[in-house]
């Protein structure tokens, strides 16, 4: 069983990574239906060590709806857990202010992972309203990885890619986030607390995605250039 602290972060994103998982966001096929906005759940661990990524999250996530606002916008939910059994799921929101609001109401407490309860609120979710994209956040898994496979493998037969942002280098987590990745084909990638600019990087190119498609993904890449602009590249290349 892997427990939160025994694995401290040593490992820094490098190009490959994020080029890799920009690759992969850029070969998932597009599922919005035109004409509609597209749906993104937010997932979080919110127990006691995801306090300062928690915060972090908080000041990025209100830029991924300024990037997506000309395409049409994007509706967003957050989902998270914490303590002991708690998971909770706010409303859809669609601007950056209400969502702030929600995460700066959250604080962290101690508990295990309950990453399971997140797939399966996906799964539910998206029989009443296709979900056109999940991310998660976290550091630990401390959950039956065989189990979290057969959720993930359902919402990869309902089209929902699951993009899985690791936070540092414990190895049950890395294993267990590439399975529910490539089950939903989704992609995974890893960072550490002195790189949050390429998480920021990362999640407004998936926020991009869901709203917009391929398309809007190598706009974005042609005016902000960076890792995204290396991803064109990439995509030319295939």
């Amino acid at each position: 069983m892997s427990k939160k602290g025994e694995n401290l972060p040593s490992h820094k994103s490098s190009k490959t990574d994020v080029n890799a998982f920009l690759d992969k966001v850029a070969r998932t096929p597009t599922l919005r239906t035109p004409g509609k906005r597209g749906r993104l759940l937010f997932g979080m661990d919110a127990t006691a060590s995801r306090q300062p990524m928690w915060d972090r999250a908080a000041k990025i996530q209100g830029e991924m709806f300024t990037e997506t606002a000309a395409m049409g916008g994007l509706d967003l939910q957050l989902a998270y857990y914490r303590g002991f059994g708690e998971f909770k799921a706010s409303n859809w929101v669609n601007d950056g202010e209400k969502l702030l609001k929600l995460m700066t109401s959250v604080f962290c407490l101690a508990g295990e992972t309950q990453i399971g309860k997140l797939l399966d609120h996906t799964i539910r979710e998206t029989k009443k309203n296709k979900i056109n994209a999940l991310v998660f956040i976290g550091d630990c898994v401390e959950e039956d990885v065989d189990k979290l496979g057969n959720l993930a493998g359902e919402l990869g037969i309902l089209g929902v890619p699951v993009f899985m942002f690791q936070e540092g280098n414990d190895p049950i987590a890395t294993y267990a986030f590439k399975q529910i990745a490539k089950l939903t084909g989704g992609a995974c990638c890893r960072f550490d607390a002195s790189s949050a600019h390429v998480l920021k990087e990362l999640l407004n190119a998936v926020a991009v995605f869901v709203a917009g498609g391929r398309p809007a993904l190598e706009d974005r890449g042609r005016k902000r250039g960076g890792e995204v602009l290396k991803l064109i590249n990439l995509m030319k290349e295939k």
